[in-house]
């Protein structure tokens, strides 16, 4: 039999075996899980690493892309805006297209693109005003100075003289026009206002105030007594006249720039076609979104020196319901311009109450039992033709007046006014007239044209006064 204290000595080994077998399993369970808190660790530690990393090169790349739209894409985008063919760069780096920070980046450049433009209409704003102010005294200076050049042509009938004046004269009407079209550009009114006047008269009168003007063949197809109304008769002259100068600019100086005024369905057209150089499609595209005057026109877009003609018709075609179109070429390779005005513009004038000026081109139109006037088959008068080569001006026509400054009263018939011989005065002591001045010498050809182009002018001065109330105002 076993002792009883060797059994208890056996069971006590035994428990121990056990007990340090669970503790040794246990040490070892203990040293993996260890072992794997620490890989799993430096696992960790690894992705961190890489994280910081990636946050680095994000942050490196985030600056790039800001310096990137601070140096490059936000000056070429203000750039754009006054010159919109200027391209302007993407992101720096291709992955960054179509992300928050993309997105962003618009954003950024839009919110440029609106202050800049607020910040150009105030400047241009403030730009016009200052130009209207300067304007406004200058043309008042220039009118003064037309008025005395009036009265010296009505004073002094020597034709080297008058010749001299009528050249004086016509140097002001066309720095009166420049001045005019800078108004009508900065927002001014026309700042003349007009009686109802023939049509044909007023493009006759536009082209009175150009360089050139002897170039431009009228050919009048409307029927005797189209007319304008009252307001309308400024805006069409300056309008002729800055299509015409235009044709003049960039034509050659030996060809001609032909003008047809036609009935059309909404009204009347009054075409200009030049044999010059023509435009390219992008050039017309420009140059008739400036004339439709729809889009607003900045000053700083008139270029350096500005060019102002084609803005400052579509400153009168939005304000008076016309219509100018640049679309066409010119049959004969140059530039078509045509303007139309509408039938609410048009008016009649009794044509043998009040006939158009002397120098305007007569209809070739006729009435039933009108007799023709010395005109050829196109319209344009022969007299006309023969002035063409004189050496004096052509007498501009009753619109080129300014609002409150009267003209002669206009005659009862159509016959040209005359000046009055001055006689002297009975001789006190004897109760005889005083001798009669010497008759003049004949007169050379020139001197003949000097006086034909001073008896157009009279006529054209001798018509109905314009209405005094038309001041320059907005």
């Amino acid at each position: 039999m076993i002792e009883i204290p060797d059994l208890a000595a056996g069971g006590l080994a035994a428990g121990t075996l056990s007990v340090t077998l669970l503790l040794g399993g246990g040490l070892l369970r203990s040293r993996r899980h260890r072992t794997q808190q620490r890989a799993e660790i430096e696992t960790l530690r690894a992705h961190l690493d890489a994280a910081r990393y990636e946050v680095d090169r994000a942050a490196q790349a985030f600056a790039a892309e800001v310096a990137h739209l601070a140096e490059k894409r936000m000056p070429a985008e203000a750039t754009r805006a006054a010159h919109p063919h200027i391209q302007v760069p993407g992101p720096l780096r291709p992955e960054v297209t179509g992300t928050a920070l993309d997105a962003g980046m618009d954003n950024v450049l839009k919110g440029l693109v609106t202050a800049i433009a607020h910040e150009r209409k105030r400047v241009d704003a403030a730009a016009r005003a200052g130009m209207r102010g300067t304007t406004r005294e200058i043309q008042a200076g220039l009118y003064r100075l037309q008025d005395v050049l009036r009265g010296l042509q009505q004073k002094y009938d020597d034709p080297e003289l008058a010749q001299t004046l009528f050249a004086l004269d016509h140097e002001n009407e066309q720095s009166l026009r420049r001045a005019q079209v800078a108004a009508v550009v900065c927002g001014a009114w026309v700042g003349l206002a007009r009686e109802e006047s023939h049509l044909v008269d007023a493009v006759t009168g536009g082209q009175a105030r150009l360089v050139g003007y002897d170039r431009v063949q009228v050919h009048n197809h409307l029927e005797p007594g189209t007319a304008l109304v009252s307001h309308a008769v400024e805006p069409v002259a300056i309008i002729v006249a800055e299509l015409l100068d235009n044709a003049l600019r960039h034509s050659a100086p030996d060809t001609t720039v032909a003008v047809n005024l036609e009935r059309a369905h909404h009204g009347v057209s009054v075409t200009v076609d030049d044999a010059g150089v023509g435009m390219a499609a992008d050039e017309r595209a420009a140059a008739q979104r400036m004339v439709a005057g729809k889009d607003p026109i900045l000053l700083s877009e008139l270029g350096d020196p500005p060019r102002m003609g084609l803005a400052a018709i579509g400153q009168l075609t939005r304000q008076f319901d016309l219509s100018v179109d640049l679309s066409m070429p010119s049959p004969y390779g140059g530039v078509r311009a045509v303007l139309l005005v509408k039938n609410h513009l048009l008016s009649h004038i009794d044509p043998d109450l009040h006939p158009p000026a002397a120098s305007a081109p007569r209809s070739t139109r006729r009435t039933a039992g009108s007799e023709p006037d010395a005109a050829d088959a196109d319209g344009t008068l022969k007299v006309h033709a023969d002035v063409r080569h004189a050496p004096a001006p052509e007498p501009r026509a009753p619109y080129d007046q300014p609002a409150g400054h009267e003209s002669d009263p206009a005659p009862d018939d159509d016959a040209l006014p005359q000046r009055r011989r001055r006689v002297r005065a009975e001789d006190p002591a004897t109760g005889t007239a005083a001798p009669a001045a010497p008759a003049a010498p004949a007169r050379t050809p020139e001197e003949s044209a000097a006086a034909l182009g001073a008896l157009q002018s009279a006529t054209a001065a001798a018509r109905k006064a314009v209405d005094t109330e038309g001041t320059d105002h907005r």
